[in-house]
């Protein structure tokens, strides 16, 4: 890691963080994420936040875990704990040790896994699989083509530290990897995360909040590559629980009843997207306190 850039980050207040994290995600195309960690000082408004688990950090770093994960009042809450984050020996083994410690068998959804062999896999409810942070830090990932037999597998990024903020590029890794075949892939990003987390999202299909993603069509590609294939910039139109949250300036004259007074509008990728809130705001702020700060759009 860069330790003077963790410095200059540190010192933006946690609050416009958590606002730009959001941002981040959105101009992405995602809707819903899971929050591992405290709970957000604010939500955002424009995407979901989804905080009702209970979140341990891991056996290593928690002092405490083994009472957290067997606390009787959130028994019936699934907890999401890093597990298995190594390539050694004590890695394996503080998977066993988890295991082996959680006697109220709460669900367990275990994230990273690295060194997670088939029948620990069994033990856990869904393993959050982050491809890229992984291979950043350690050289190697999850074997998911072996694990997915034994635990439903479900999408995760990690960290900007150890990844691209693009999560296409970490969807894009995932592919070449080999260890999912394409709709596989896409059920970890869909419907296997809105199923563990009981989110009533994730498809397209009656009695389903209507989260939609549309995007710019490519040409002379298969329907496969034309998902694994978007960035950013091919993402024209998002709607989340029914709202409008972006649009591309493509869709502008369309979209008559559109109030464009609530949305803040930037060029990410060489293409104009309005955005719900005020994102130039938000950057004027954090350049604040980090001036020298580079952001993936403007």
């Amino acid at each position: 890691y860069d330790k003077d850039e963790i410095r200059e980050v540190l010192k933006i207040p946690v609050a416009l963080r958590e606002q730009w994290g959001a941002y981040k995600n959105l101009l992405c195309g995602v809707t819903t994420v899971v929050n591992h960690g405290e709970r957000l000082k604010k939500h955002p408004g424009f995407i979901r936040v989804y905080e009702d688990g209970h979140s341990i950090h891991s056996v290593r770093f928690d002092r405490k875990w083994w009472l957290a994960l067997n606390n009787p009042f959130k028994s019936r809450r699934a907890v999401a704990i890093h597990t298995g984050e190594g390539i050694d020996d004590a890695a394996g083994r503080e998977i066993d040790t988890l295991i082996s410690r959680n006697f109220l068998k709460r669900d367990m959804i275990g994230i990273h896994g690295i060194a997670m062999n088939e029948k620990q896999a069994g033990a856990f409810k869904a393993l959050v699989w982050c491809p890229e942070s992984n291979l950043f830090l350690f050289g190697q990932t999850a074997r998911i083509d072996l694990l997915k037999k034994h635990v439903p597998i479900i999408f995760g990024t990690d960290s900007t530290l150890t990844g691209s903020w693009n999560i296409w590029e970490h969807i894009r890794l995932a592919r070449k990897t080999g260890c999912l075949i394409d709709d596989g892939l896409y059920d970890t990003l869909t419907v296997n995360a809105a199923q563990i987390w009981d989110i009533n999202r994730g498809e397209i299909a009656e009695g389903k909040d209507a989260d939609v993603v549309v995007a710019r069509r490519k040409k002379d590609i298969g329907k496969a590559d034309q998902f694994f294939k978007l960035d950013p910039k091919d993402i024209l139109l998002i709607l989340c629980g029914g709202r409008i949250i972006l649009f591309d300036e493509e869709l502008h004259a369309q979209l008559k009843r559109v109030n464009v007074n609530q949305y803040g509008r930037i060029s990410v990728q060489g293409t104009c997207k309005y955005v719900a809130g005020n994102l130039p705001e938000l950057m004027c702020e954090i350049k604040r306190y980090y001036p020298g700060i580079n952001f993936p759009m403007i």
